[in-house]
């Protein structure tokens, strides 16, 4: 698993996933679904993302009604740039599809 936060047209949301990288073709599928086309995301640690959300990483990492190859963990995006500091965070991924 692991955790991104994407900074969307629609603002900042943090993700969970399965997948070995975020521009794989059925995850940006199921990015698009959810009305994220382009992004900037910022991988964090997840252990990190674990000790920032406590409880409420569990309760979605164990909501059955969630795909393992996409969880949202926070659509706060005040809150989500509350628990992180971007220049803590690693190296941008930018998706910008033609």
């Amino acid at each position: 698993m692991r955790a991104y936060l994407l900074m969307t047209g629609s603002g900042p949301l943090v993700i969970l996933t399965s997948h070995a990288s975020l521009t794989d073709p059925s995850l940006l599928e199921k990015l698009r679904a959810k009305g994220v086309e382009k992004f900037i995301a910022y991988p964090i640690p997840l252990e990190e993302a674990r000790a920032r959300y406590g409880g409420h990483f569990q309760v979605v990492v164990n909501d059955l009604r969630e795909s393992d190859d996409l969880r949202v963990l926070d659509y706060n995006g005040e809150r989500a740039f509350r628990l992180f500091r971007l220049r803590d965070l690693g190296e941008p991924i930018v998706h910008d599809p033609d």
